[in-house]
């Protein structure tokens, strides 16, 4: 599938896009000239953890404020400072990372692109944006977001892996998806690199993962075409130019 930005959408699991991840962050070392690397990791208090290899990057984490969220940042041994709490708020130092790596983080807060906006601005030239969000157009991310929060406590005891954190907010604003990501990077002048999806949803991966990808089709299929029945993950490389003019017009 062509996208909008050009791009071929590929469709890979997530251990093969976490090797791509890996393998971008290897070139970034190599082109800073074996200069340490600076990496900021938004949504650390879900997972997001980063094979780094032998490179030993100085790691920071930003995430909200939620004890799940919490507990999770603290047991973290990869992060040589974390912060925790509104994201229009924490300190994100502009043009202080090589690498900001978005962790199924823009579906599940408000004011979704406000908050990219300050990540991004916290790259420095050439530096590379690796994301990775739960599709709002996905037959999955739909169950989740139209679901009462009461009902997604309770079933998550049943349907999620066990040791996942959650339930967490499930907002899944418009940029929660590839359309609104493609437009917000054309806005800034931001450049698509690679476009990955993936079934990642907990729910998905759990003891009852069967039942829920039946229930995805079925969704899916009443939309008619509107929603993605199969897969649930958007995994994007994305670069800021080197030059701050070099953009679409």
């Amino acid at each position: 599938m062509i996208t909008l930005s050009g791009m071929t959408e590929v469709r890979l699991s997530s251990a093969d896009q976490d090797d791509v991840f890996s393998q971008r962050i290897r070139e970034q070392w190599t082109d800073q000239l074996g200069r340490r690397l600076d990496i900021l990791i938004a949504g650390c208090g879900r997972g997001g953890a980063l094979d780094v290899g032998r490179y030993e990057p100085r790691m920071t984490g930003v995430d909200e404020d939620l004890p799940p969220l919490r507990a999770h940042t603290a047991n973290r041994g990869d992060l040589e400072a974390s912060y925790l709490g509104d994201l229009r708020l924490v300190p994100i130092p502009p043009r202080s990372f090589d690498v900001v790596y978005v962790s199924f983080l823009l579906e599940r807060i408000r004011h979704a692109e406000l908050v990219l906006d300050r990540l991004v601005a916290g790259l420095r030239p050439g530096g590379l944006l690796l994301l990775k969000m739960r599709d709002r157009k996905s037959a999955y991310g739909f169950c989740d977001r139209v679901t009462p929060r009461w009902l997604r406590r309770a079933l998550w005891r049943t349907l999620a892996p066990a040791g996942s954190v959650g339930p967490l907010p499930a907002v899944y604003e418009p940029l929660a998806s590839r359309e609104g990501i493609q437009a917000y990077c054309l806005m800034r002048g931001l450049m698509i690199a690679e476009d990955y999806s993936a079934v990642s949803g907990p729910a998905r991966r759990g003891p009852h993962g069967g039942l829920v990808a039946v229930v995805c089709r079925a969704v899916a299929a009443l939309s008619r075409g509107g929603l993605n029945g199969t897969e649930d993950e958007i995994t994007m490389v994305i670069r800021r130019p080197q030059n701050h003019f070099a953009r679409l017009i």
